[in-house]
């Protein structure tokens, strides 16, 4: 990773990635393997971002810039007030970067960008990474949104309910290119000795179904549905492990600790997540209102591992056949259930993860998404391989 002030050097296509942000969660992470995706590929890329350590690990150039929070009911107001200053400082950061892409991912960086000249620009494409909120596909904020859109020479979103969203919203279909997350399924394999290692350090046998969840833990996301769901398993032989991060660590630790060792919170495993899904039999998901293509389910499901998610946000589109939703949303009965059924059938649990990475093999294929995600950038670097 490389930081601080950066200036263009090479004669190639310069894509920019504007992505500012107050976390790091499953777009800033997925967004880093995009870009690491790109310059191995040979594209010239640069991540331009308040959170430089998004990109540990790689050898991503990254600028530190700071735009503000991102948008949400919360910010609107100051985010206004200060749109002028922040207009000036995206002008200023582009015309020093000169971009030939500029790849913009939140939706306040997508309104400002919209308001300034192609000279400063370059190309601009949108990169979204779940359904575009409700209050944007109604009245004035839709118009403001898809007027901005136009701006856009193409939008990729990473799943069909997303892309379905950026239609309500007015978005062109012309513009939308469906592009799943960049994974390698040939580099993600279930791990029998980190299986055997992690479970060891748990203190569990083979026989124990371990529940696997990695997740940011924050209010939108449900995971004290699956606190209260391990409470109505009593007497069954499994285990939850939650793995992540975030400000509701604290109220979901208290609030599982009458389970004792049967609900467990372990360090964030980004960097390590294969190894950590080795170690489960099972994923639960509680997604969050937005979310697109949940990387952790793609990568659960090429490990090996069946889903139970608590509600289908995210979660629709990828486990038909390999898990289930639980109905209604975000029920801890329906939770707990759900997570029954598997934990008392292991054999459904191998022949459903069979199917898992089946499915993800077939629709994450690597380069025929590096392809359409080159298409869609207008980064292309050799035409006959289309």
């Amino acid at each position: 990773m490389v930081t601080g002030r950066f200036r263009k050097q090479r004669q190639q296509p310069l894509l920019v990635s504007l992505q500012t942000t107050g976390e790091r969660g499953g777009a800033e992470y997925a967004n880093v393997d995009l870009l690491a995706a790109l310059q191995r590929r040979g594209h010239a890329v640069l991540l331009a971002t308040n959170l430089g350590q998004l990109a540990a690990g790689t050898d991503l150039p990254v600028e530190v810039v700071s735009l503000g929070p991102k948008l949400n009911r919360r910010s609107v107001i100051p985010l206004l007030l200060a749109a002028p200053w922040l207009l000036y400082r995206c002008a200023r950061l582009l015309a020093r970067l000169q971009p030939d892409v500029l790849l913009l991912h939140f939706k306040k960086e997508q309104l400002l960008c919209a308001l300034l000249p192609r000279r400063l620009t370059g190309r601009i494409v949108w990169a979204e990474w779940g359904p575009v909120p409700r209050q944007l596909r109604r009245g004035l904020p839709r118009l403001l949104f898809a007027a901005a859109s136009r701006r856009a020479e193409a939008v990729v979103a990473v799943s069909p309910g997303t892309a379905r969203s950026l239609l309500e919203a007015g978005v062109e279909a012309e513009r939308v290119t469906v592009v799943p997350n960049l994974v390698d399924p040939a580099r993600i394999r279930r791990d029998p000795a980190a299986r055997d290692r992690i479970r060891a350090g748990w203190g569990v046998g083979e026989r124990t179904c371990v529940i696997g969840c990695i997740s940011r833990f924050q209010r939108k996301k449900r995971n004290d549905v699956l606190i209260d769901a391990m409470v109505l398993l009593q007497g069954e032989d499994a285990i939850l492990v939650l793995a992540g991060e975030g400000e509701e660590l604290p109220a979901l630790q208290r609030r599982a600790a009458p389970l004792g060792d049967r609900v467990r919170f372990h360090p964030n495993v980004r960097g390590h997540a294969v190894e950590f899904l080795s170690a489960c039999d099972l994923l639960a998901f509680a997604p969050s209102p937005t979310e697109g293509e949940p990387r952790v389910i793609v990568m659960a499901q090429l490990v090996g591992l069946p889903v139970v998610a608590t509600a289908p946000e995210g979660a629709v589109d990828l486990v038909d056949g390999a898990g289930v939703i639980a109905e209604p949303p975000n029920d801890p009965h329906a939770v707990a259930v759900a997570l029954g059924a598997y934990v008392n059938d292991p054999k459904r649990r191998t022949v459903e993860g069979e199917q898992a990475r089946r499915l993800r093999e077939q629709s994450h294929d690597p380069e025929r998404n590096l392809r359409a995600l080159e298409r869609a950038l207008g980064m292309v670097l050799d035409e006959e391989r289309l």
